[in-house]
Order: structure tokens, then sequence, then C-alpha cells
């Protein structure tokens, strides 16, 4: 996650890097199996229920910086995170795992008149830009949902929930990627550099000073 108010970073040439890491990624999860898929989000839900602590204190900062800009009350309860919302998110990403893949999904197959067999298949988009604000608890679950559709996935969460954001969603979905995609059996530090090359979930936030 990278905080693009940093006025050294060349916008251009950052946008350009983070969208050919999300293309050669969407080359490797539209060829992931449902059995890598499901375990990468059975393993990212086990990561963010054992982080809850990290991630509630990230959060608190988050809250405190908004209450500080003078942020009303429903603007900060949208970006606080609880307990019970961090058990919600795990859970959201077991849900996800639980549905059938859509990926291969044929339909409305029909034979031509001359006996050729045709319908639709569905097959992943490639990459998935999403703007969100507020919610941290969407991090996990537009990830979750462009990993099960085979989707790469560009997140441009708000500058309010910049530190939230960063604790829940690319370091925790990175690991457990590298480890279900990439190298199963590998240590952490062994797969980290091949898969940042094509890292699934590249991350885009300002933050605030």
């Amino acid at each position: 996650m990278t905080n693009l108010s940093d006025p050294t970073i060349d916008l251009a040439a950052y946008m350009r890097d983070v969208g050919e890491r999300a293309r050669a990624a969407a080359r490797v999860l539209a060829r992931a199996s449902t059995q890598a898929k499901n375990a990468a989000l059975e393993a990212t839900a086990v990561a963010i229920e054992r982080d809850a602590k990290r991630l509630l204190a990230a959060n608190a900062e988050d809250v405190s910086s908004a209450r500080v800009a003078g942020e009303d009350a429903a603007f900060v309860d949208r970006l606080r995170l609880k307990q019970a919302t961090i058990t919600a998110m795990a859970e959201g990403l077991r849900q996800i795992g639980a549905l059938p893949d859509p990926v291969g999904e044929l339909s409305d197959l029909k034979y031509r008149p001359t006996g050729i067999q045709v319908g639709r298949m569905r097959v992943p988009l490639g990459v998935v830009g999403i703007v969100y604000e507020s919610r941290p608890n969407v991090t996990a679950d537009a990830s979750g949902l462009c990993l099960k559709s085979g989707n790469a996935c560009i997140l441009r969460g708000g500058s309010e929930a910049f530190r939230s954001n960063q604790a829940c969603g690319c370091p925790i979905f990175l690991k457990t990627l590298c480890r279900s995609l990439v190298r199963p059996t590998a240590p952490w530090s062994a797969c980290w550099p091949r898969w940042i090359a094509m890292s699934t979930c590249s991350c885009r936030a300002e933050a605030r000073h």
C-alpha cells in the first residue's frame, strides 16, 4: 500500500507499474484451481482472526484522526471496526469460499442447425478496479470476491481508513495467496520476491498529514 500524497512519487509511472503487476497476477488467478482459491480464502480468514488486535489498533488510529478532523458521528461509525466486524469479515471470506466456483461454468447450451453445440462460458474479467471509502471491511470483501472469480484487483481505499486498510488488506492477502497459489510449502521469505512481482491485490491509498 502506497501513500500517494508523497510529492516524490511519479503517479503515472506508479499506476502503470501497479496495472502491469495486476495484469500479470490476473493470468495466475485465471488458471488457479478451485481448491487453491478456497485454501487462500480460508487462510486469509484465519489470518484476519489471528491479527484482530493489530487490526483494531490500526483502526483506532484512523478513528482518532477522523474525530480530530471533525468528521460526524455517522462517518466515524462507518469507519470503526469492532471485534464483531472482524469476525464477520472472516466469516464472509469463508462464505465466499463455500460458493460454487463461477469460472468455467457453462450455460445456454444449444445445438445449431449445423449440429454444432454452442453456449456461454463464464470467464474472469482480468483486472477489477474498486474505489471505496470509510469501510475497511470492504478491503477483505472485495478482495475475496475477486479472488474467487479469478480476477486481480486494484483497490483504492479512502484516506480516512489508510491505516486500517494497510493492516487488513495487502499484507494478509499477499502472504496467504503466496502460500496457496504460488508455492504452498515454501516459507514466506522464499516466495515473497517472486509473488510481489505479480501481486494480486495492488492497493492504492492516500494518507492524511
